[in-house]
């Protein structure tokens, strides 16, 4: 996996590249800040980026939206101290495809980075608590087949795995979910399992 760092904190920059990179599947490049990122995403483009949020220049928000409007293929896992709802809807509202905070143990997190790489969409335990239960009408017009895909996104099932577990085709999984985030007006998986979560609080993401 190519994963790139961004963060302004010179110690916690190398301190995850030192950590993350004792990992032999991990191939890391790092950036000081959201426009070096975008540079970084041009010359070698990454699988993952692990991304702050507060910045100088270009902060870690307004840095994923752009990457993500050049470049959707890429997954931003948000790395982050702060774990206030304004913050967390606005990274999920950018793009962002996870979101995580720096007290989360090394081993956590790299694990966490290979399920996004998969596909997954993941959010740290804390930060769901952040995010108070709100219905979604729209959950009511999905079809069986739908609800039952939509809760294993939400779960954070790769597409692989969901056609594994439902016994459905990939092709049939993606087609799905295209429709599903339509009638639930959310632009990617993580939207979509967020939106299936405050719906049913029994649903979970990756842990």
């Amino acid at each position: 996996m190519k994963l790139l760092i961004v963060d302004d904190d010179a110690l916690i920059l190398q301190s995850l590249e030192i950590s993350l990179g004792r990992n032999e599947d991990f191939f890391i490049t790092t950036a000081r800040d959201g426009a070096a990122a975008i540079l970084a995403c041009e010359k070698n483009m990454p699988d993952v980026i692990l991304m702050d949020i507060q910045m100088p220049g270009t902060d870690g928000i307004s840095a994923t939206r752009l990457i993500k409007s050049r470049f959707p293929a890429v997954r931003i896992m948000m790395l982050t101290t702060f774990d206030d709802r304004q913050n967390i809807q606005q990274a999920l509202a950018a793009g962002a495809d996870g979101y995580l905070l720096k007290t989360d143990k090394i081993d956590q997190i790299a694990s966490k980075l290979r399920l996004l790489a998969e596909g997954a969409g993941v959010l740290d335990a804390n930060v769901l608590q952040k995010l108070a239960l709100r219905e979604n009408p729209a959950l009511a017009t999905l079809t069986p087949r739908e609800k039952d895909i939509a809760r294993l996104v939400a779960r954070g099932f790769a597409n692989k795995k969901i056609a594994e577990t439902l016994f459905l085709s990939e092709g049939t999984v993606r087609n799905n979910i295209v429709v599903i985030m339509e009638k639930l007006g959310v632009e990617n998986r993580t939207q979509l399992g967020l939106a299936y979560f405050e719906s049913a609080p029994s649903a979970h993401w990756a842990p």
